[in-house]
């Protein structure tokens, strides 16, 4: 009987961390969501599209749509801290448009100046990030060579954190991505569809910032927007 039970408490501490490495917590609040059915609401996302023709942000059909030569911004006009969980849907497009190129499913969090309260002060170009502090994932960049994990410093330095270069974990034409981020107790984590790509226990936590998606010339759908607070 004492066998039994120990085998079934073993069981249920497995199940338990189980679920927590899928990022799925039981006690959390809703923040934020944003289904795109009422447009594009320009004092709740702030984009910055670098001065290239042909290049613009929308919504169409309840999807925020990047459709950019250049690169692109979008920030969340939120401050998030604590324990979060960003979770949303992305399909890069390849239709045979103008910017359809299958490249750059990318995302900063937890950004901020160290030197300037006011953060949407860019024009879209991914150098003018580079005095932020924040994550950075990189997925499918590099026209799909190489998917990163980096952390800015906030003094020029874009620490690699992390890197893949094989194909399952690359972009893959017309899938839809369902991406999760994670910031909990002192680590940082990023799923793609159930799945962790990357993580990282990071003795220097951001605990607080913007999120945003980010790109370069491609064009790309954003849906189902959640943003939970954790306890």
């Amino acid at each position: 009987m004492r066998l039994l039970i120990t085998a079934l408490a073993l069981l249920l501490t497995t199940t338990t961390i189980t679920a927590q490495q899928a990022g799925k917590y039981r006690t959390h609040s809703l923040l934020f969501k944003d289904n795109f059915k009422n447009g594009l609401d320009s004092t709740t996302w702030i984009a910055e599209v670098a001065p290239v023709p042909n290049s613009r942000v929308y919504v169409e059909n309840g999807r925020l749509i990047l459709d950019t030569k250049g690169g692109v911004t979008v920030w969340l006009n939120k401050l998030l801290s604590g324990n979060v969980s960003i979770e949303y849907t992305r399909r890069v497009l390849t239709t045979g448009k103008p910017n359809d190129r299958l490249s750059d499913l990318n995302q900063f969090w937890m950004a901020k100046d160290p030197r300037n309260s006011h953060l949407f002060t860019r024009s879209g170009v991914l150098e003018e990030y580079d005095s932020l502090q924040l994550y950075y994932v990189g997925m499918g960049g590099n026209t799909n060579s190489t998917t990163r994990f980096r952390k800015y410093e906030g003094n020029g330095e874009r620490k690699l954190l992390q890197e893949y270069k094989d194909t399952a974990h690359l972009l893959t034409k017309d899938k839809v991505y369902r991406i999760r981020i994670i910031v909990k107790d002192g680590v940082t984590s990023y799923w793609v569809n159930g799945e962790q790509y990357f993580s990282y226990a990071d003795p220097s936590l951001l605990k607080e910032g913007y999120f945003g998606f980010r790109s370069t010339w491609s064009r790309q759908e954003i849906s189902n927007v959640r943003i939970y607070q954790l306890h």
